[in-house]
């Protein structure tokens, strides 16, 4: 692929996510942010098998800033004790992605992603009727 057609792609992708985000309810939000890390770490393991320590770098970099975010949205008060275990379970997916980065560890990165689809599985599974409420859980 071209340098021009790679450009155009990753355009048209950007107007797709902006799209997608600027439409969306603090429900999809959360879940529209949930696949970015997942997709992110997914990105940066690629990275880490072809040897690409800086994209590497790159992407669990803003993996860890989505999940800063989804960390920073959480209303202790509304969501009580389902968002403090969110809190602490975001600090240590943070820390632990960290610590992977470090050491280009593919079994951090993999533990990570199992902890955020497992998060993700269960907004997923969240019945439209539960969704107003579930959002207040955010800020």
């Amino acid at each position: 692929m071209s340098v021009a057609a790679e450009q155009a792609l990753k355009n048209y992708q950007s107007i797709g996510a902006h799209s997608s985000v600027a439409a969306a309810d603090p429900y999809r939000l959360v879940q529209l942010m949930l696949e970015n890390v997942l997709q992110r770490i997914a990105a940066a393991r690629g990275h880490l098998e072809r040897g690409d320590a800086a994209r590497k770098g790159e992407q669990i970099s803003k993996a860890i800033a989505v999940v800063g975010a989804l960390n920073a949205s959480l209303n202790l008060e509304q969501g009580g004790e389902i968002a403090a275990n969110l809190r602490d379970l975001y600090d240590y997916c943070s820390v632990r992605l960290v610590k992977a980065n470090a050491a280009s560890d593919a079994d951090g990165f993999d533990e990570v992603m199992t902890l955020v689809r497992t998060i993700k599985d269960g907004w997923d599974g969240i019945g439209a009727e539960v969704r107003p409420a579930a959002a207040t859980g955010a800020r």
